[in-house]
């Protein structure tokens, strides 16, 4: 596997953004409590929550009011230092009982985001090396803070380093939401593309709707728009006649969980533009923290695949759109295999195939 090289962020060659672009903050601390941006109301309101309980951010997580892998790593880290902060236990045993409690909570909430058990992982190995309930609870909120900072930081590289794929005049490709609205940063994907067009880059971007919960249509475009990227919304199944007139010139897609051998488990649908793009010839690039990469699965046959309530597709937003007692199978992510991957980019650099991550 060869791994590019980054510029740094000093790189002078940056104009400043433009006035009408606005940074979009998902998730914040506020000392003993949590903000977060409650994404199922996007994008007809702009609601915030603020919580200081662990149970109110596992249910946002299962309802996707939190959601992109990232992300639900941040909330859940958050989570376990609320549950720190408000249990009133006062053996030490009992007071790490209660937590691993909340940690089996949090890690219930979805399975393919391999960020979520990797957070929770890092939360438990803090509980169990503190001495006293008082050193818990300064050290697990510390540990939720730092992995908070960690992911903007890792955000920023990767929007860095692949923003160096993008050409001048760019058509890009994107789907679903691997923007700030996934990520405690400014987003993997999504962020490659505003990175460029914040350097100077002329660029245009299709969004795919992004089926049944419209992540692409909802969150996407309304997070473009914020950063004022040219952005046309296209159904779904549009893809391939765009890039059968030659309008796309690279795919660009976020990764809730990447196999040692290089698979990437995203949204479902993201595999129909990956064989689609590799039939046309045109790059198809991948973005996402090292910290969703999983080494132990050889490959992405072993991803699990979450699938999500019937209830999604046929009464989405509310409107029945099946006959009762319609048959539904409804899986939230695919897997797209490494050979149709030309570059899948993290906070490391740009790794090109053949990959073998550690």
């Amino acid at each position: 596997m060869s791994l590019g090289s980054c510029r740094s962020s000093k790189s002078r060659f940056w104009r400043k953004p433009s006035l009408r672009y606005e940074i979009v903050k998902s998730i914040e601390w506020l000392g003993n409590r949590l903000r977060f941006i409650d994404q199922t109301k996007l994008p007809l309101e702009e609601v915030c929550i603020e919580t200081d309980q662990y149970t109110l951010l596992a249910d946002a997580i299962r309802s996707l009011g939190i959601r992109g892998a990232p992300l639900i790593g941040v909330a859940a880290a958050y989570g376990v230092a609320l549950a720190g902060l408000r249990t009133d236990e006062s053996n030490l045993q009992s007071f790490r009982n209660e937590i691993e409690y909340a940690i089996g909570e949090l890690a219930s909430t979805r399975p393919t985001a391999v960020n979520l058990s990797w957070a929770l992982e890092r939360m438990r190995k803090n509980l169990n090396a503190s001495l006293s309930i008082e050193a818990a609870r300064v050290v697990l909120v510390r540990e939720a803070i730092v992995i908070h900072e960690e992911d903007e930081e890792m955000c920023r590289r990767i929007g860095e380093c692949g923003s160096q794929l993008i050409p001048d005049r760019a058509t890009i490709l994107t789907h679903c939401n691997a923007g700030a609205l996934a990520t405690g940063g400014e987003g993997t994907a999504l962020n490659i593309i505003t990175t460029a067009h914040r350097m100077g880059k002329s660029i245009n971007v299709y969004v795919s709707e992004t089926r049944p919960l419209l992540q692409g249509a909802r969150l996407t475009t309304w997070e473009l728009m914020k950063a004022g990227v040219d952005v046309t919304l296209i159904i779904d199944s549009a893809a391939a006649s765009l890039m059968q007139q030659k309008k796309i010139d690279c795919v660009v897609v976020g990764a809730d969980r990447i196999a040692r051998n290089g698979d990437a488990a995203n949204k479902v649908g993201t595999y129909m533009h990956a064989v689609t793009a590799h039939y046309h010839g045109i790059p198809f690039y991948v973005a996402a923290p090292s910290s969703s990469i999983d080494p132990p699965l050889e490959d992405g046959n072993n991803i699990p695949i979450e699938e999500r309530n019937a209830s999604e597709i046929t009464e989405g937003f509310g409107k029945r759109i099946a006959p009762e007692g319609t048959n539904v199978y409804a899986p939230a992510f695919d897997s797209t295999p490494a050979r149709l991957i030309t570059a899948i980019v993290t906070e490391k650099g740009i790794h090109r195939p053949p990959f073998h991550f550690q």
